[in-house]
């Protein structure tokens, strides 16, 4: 199994004018730590007006930076909001990124959180998904053609050879978000790598590992002609410590992390540069959801952890991506904690890679024919509750229209 880190740059209030300054060059050394201690790839978000919870509105500026400053890591985008982004832009920068980093890019496409990122844009909730397919569509064929137009309901542009091409052929590895743990089963449909949070239970992950590989094995639909990247990736909260107790009392950040997550999820943005999330959190921190969610992250001593990896492992997800960055977590703790966790616990499951790539192969090569298990109660990421609502493209159209026919005058 491979371990990433994870950057939603969160700086949780009172800040002052250097705050931005001092976390994103504080994120740089530790991407520049994890990259000498062997740690596999770093993943960096984009999100727009989310005020404390993520500043992180320009990820391909960031990884250009660590780029430079490391030599074997994989640079995540974790991911390309492709909904507000004029595609001919994502190719271009993506590009030069993976030219930057000698070919070490991973491109993760999402869709954006909802009314609060989207609209600003132009954007409606409600077409994301369509807008989405479309944008993949228009993007990929823009990494290899040189004469590339495209015609479609959200995204028209007429014929150009989009520069520079990327170093990676024909392109970096695509992902998707999977922010609703049904679209793991859509990444596997679409043949892309699925990017989602930790599984409420071994049988879970189990069940969803299956899931990914037979839609991906026989129900494949790709978007567009792109090579297939069968890859499933969990985000779970981070902190190793020589005690379990100690690491959690350094792993508040978490809890932070999922209160600011649910906070705009109910809310949106509702007092632009006035809101105080962090103020708010206080109360919620010391409740039982705020306990269970460290409960279940990857929070704890090294023999804590290998235990808890190791129902990852035995479920064969390709890799584990570690939230440190949260809340109000030091620098200094961050950088321990990597360097704890890569002396006494990462060896052990790096030392499994080829054995899982064996199995992988063979699944794959239809040697290994893996069993349909239901996921039907296995709908929610381990951190999830009924604060954090989860719809799908056609619930949330049904929703909107709804809404839109109450408020329609006359009706």
């Amino acid at each position: 199994m491979k371990f990433g880190i994870f950057y939603e740059h969160q700086i949780p209030r009172p800040w002052d004018e250097r705050s931005e300054h001092r976390i994103l060059n504080e994120s740089l050394e530790q991407i520049e730590l994890a990259d000498r201690l062997g740690f596999d790839a770093a993943w960096v978000v984009e999100h727009h007006f989310l005020e404390e919870y993520s500043h992180s509105s320009a990820p391909e500026v960031f990884l250009g930076a660590a780029s430079q400053r490391t030599k074997n890591i994989r640079l995540g985008h974790g991911i390309v909001q492709i909904t507000t982004n004029q595609p001919h832009r994502v190719a271009e920068k993506v590009g030069t990124l993976d030219l930057l980093s000698n070919g070490r890019v991973e491109l993760g496409f999402g869709e954006g959180a909802g009314p609060a990122e989207l609209h600003p844009f132009g954007v409606k909730v409600r077409t994301k998904r369509e807008r989405w397919e479309e944008a993949v569509q228009a993007i990929v064929p823009m990494f290899t053609k040189t004469d590339w137009e495209f015609h479609g309901e959200h995204f028209d542009f007429p014929a150009r050879n989009v520069v520079p091409k990327p170093l990676q052929k024909p392109h970096p590895p695509l992902w998707v978000a999977c922010s609703n743990i049904k679209t793991i089963a859509k990444a596997g449909e679409w043949g892309m790598g699925a990017l989602g949070f930790s599984f409420i239970s071994a049988e879970a992950a189990r069940a969803w590992v299956h899931r990914y590989y037979n839609c991906l094995l026989r129900r494949r639909q790709p978007l567009t002609d792109y090579p297939l990247n069968p890859n499933i990736a969990i985000a779970n909260g981070f902190f190793c410590a020589e005690t379990d107790e100690e690491a959690i009392e350094k792993a508040s950040g978490w809890t932070f992390f999922i209160f600011a997550l649910s906070y705009y999820g109910r809310k949106g943005v509702d007092a632009p540069g006035k809101s105080d999330l962090w103020a708010a959190y206080q109360d919620w921190r010391h409740s039982e959801k705020a306990q269970k969610a460290v409960e279940t992250a990857l929070i704890g001593s090294p023999e804590t952890l290998r235990k808890k990896l190791r129902m990852f492992a035995d479920a064969h997800v390709d890799q584990c991506i570690l939230v440190a960055q949260a809340g109000r977590t030091s620098h200094e703790d961050i950088c321990k904690s990597y360097r704890l966790f890569a002396e006494e616990v990462m060896p052990e499951f790096h030392g499994e890679e080829a054995a899982h790539q064996a199995w992988k192969r063979s699944v794959l090569d239809g040697e290994t024919v893996l069993e349909e298990l239901d996921t039907e109660d296995f709908d929610l990421y381990s951190h999830q509750n009924e604060d954090i609502v989860r719809l799908t493209p056609e619930e949330l159209k049904a929703m909107m229209a709804e809404k839109e026919k109450q408020a329609a005058p006359g009706d």
